[in-house]
């Protein structure tokens, strides 16, 4: 599908219209969470209408923004992309954004009809400040990408006061798969937060890697009717991305991505109580890859605007200018305009595959690694 005949806006806005719809039907037999969630569908639709308007006039808004909002972590996941890229560290490293920093970002996407902010980290729970912020712009969801272990009585509270925070817990699968990438009791950690997360009536999700060792497993109805269960509003799909060739294997081929796809149409069908999202998922179906600013982009903990958190690179940051200068920096538009984002590849992240590409056009810009 070349760009000239894929309409980005229109795809994006459908595919948040959907995540809208699904979240209102998971939602039904929860009174506050389905207020809320109407609410933020109207907020929704206002915002797209905003990134109609900036489309007409020439300028493409993504919906979807992805904040790592820290760069330490506590755990030592096996095969973390992110430890890999050292992007993820154990202590606080300096110069990271600050709260009032991150708000800023925060009103600025507000502004330009940005719909979700996913916070990922390190580990996020560990900027309460962070959080605290995001609880103050109703407008947006904020799902929060967590490994679970710092929830604590004050983290349930804010949760209850502010619906637009989400908290997505990683989860591999059953508890033995997933102690063996995350330590041992992570499992029982993650199963009594979403216990009491039910328990207050909370909306809450899980993000699961896919690999080709838990495939099976986490796409089973046993595992899926378990988080169900317990109250489990949505599960987000990630395929793992290798960063070293020791773990290549792990990673899931076609046969695999067609395999989960086929399982998430019929999921769709028999848990309408659940919201199921795949990333990077099919990209041919969305016209390439949706990173760069086609339907998000990633700002790292330190301010610097990457077009993914699988592709640590950048050449602007936005601790110095705007958001709106972020999504037109030069190795933005080069990977747009030289339809880097469209091309075919093995596996299920271009940026990835074509590591070597990404270099040479911010070198040939002259950016510097943030």
């Amino acid at each position: 599908m070349s760009e000239s005949t894929f309409d980005i806006q229109e795809y994006m806005t459908r595919g948040v219209e959907r995540v809208v719809r699904d979240a209102i039907r998971a939602t039904l037999k929860n009174p506050r969470e389905s207020v809320y969630m109407a609410r933020f569908a109207a907020a929704s639709k206002a915002a797209g209408k905003k990134r109609r308007r900036a489309e007409d006039a020439g300028e493409h808004i993504p919906p979807f923004l992805i904040a790592s909002i820290t760069s330490q972590c506590n755990l030592h996941c096996a095969g973390c992309y992110s430890r890999c890229n050292h992007a993820t560290v154990d202590a606080a490293p300096v110069r990271q954004l600050t709260s009032e920093e991150w708000l800023r970002l925060f009103d600025e996407a507000d502004d330009m009809g940005v719909s979700f902010i996913l916070l990922a980290g390190g580990e996020p729970l560990l900027r309460r400040d962070i959080i605290e912020a995001a609880g103050k712009k109703p407008g947006i969801l904020f799902p929060i990408f967590t490994n679970g272990t710092f929830m604590d009585e004050k983290y349930f509270g804010l949760f209850d006061r502010c619906r637009n925070l989400l908290p997505i817990m990683s989860i591999e699968g059953e508890r033995e798969i997933t102690d063996a990438r995350r330590g041992k009791g992570i499992y029982d950690r993650l199963i009594a937060n979403m216990d009491e997360l039910n328990r207050r009536g909370l909306i809450f999700g899980a993000s699961v890697t896919v690999t080709t060792e838990n495939l099976k497993e986490v796409s089973s109805r046993g595992f899926l009717q378990s988080l169900s269960d317990r109250g489990c509003k949505a599960v987000i799909f990630v395929e793992f991305v290798p960063v070293t060739e020791e773990s290549r294997e792990l990673a899931p081929d076609d046969a695999d991505r067609e395999y989960l796809h086929q399982e998430i149409l019929r999921l769709r069908e028999e848990h309408p109580e659940m919201v199921y999202i795949a990333f990077p998922g099919d990209e041919k179906s969305s016209g390439g890859c949706v990173a760069a600013g086609r339907g998000f982009f990633h700002i790292n903990s330190h301010g610097g605007a990457e077009p993914c958190p699988f592709s640590p690179y950048s050449d602007i940051n936005v601790r110095d200018t705007s958001l709106r200068a972020a999504l037109k920096s030069p190795l933005f538009l080069a990977l747009q305009e030289e339809g880097v984002l469209l091309e075919d590849h093995p596996g299920g992240c271009v940026l990835h595959e074509k590591q070597a590409e990404v270099e040479r056009l911010l070198q040939a810009g002259q950016p510097q690694k943030v």
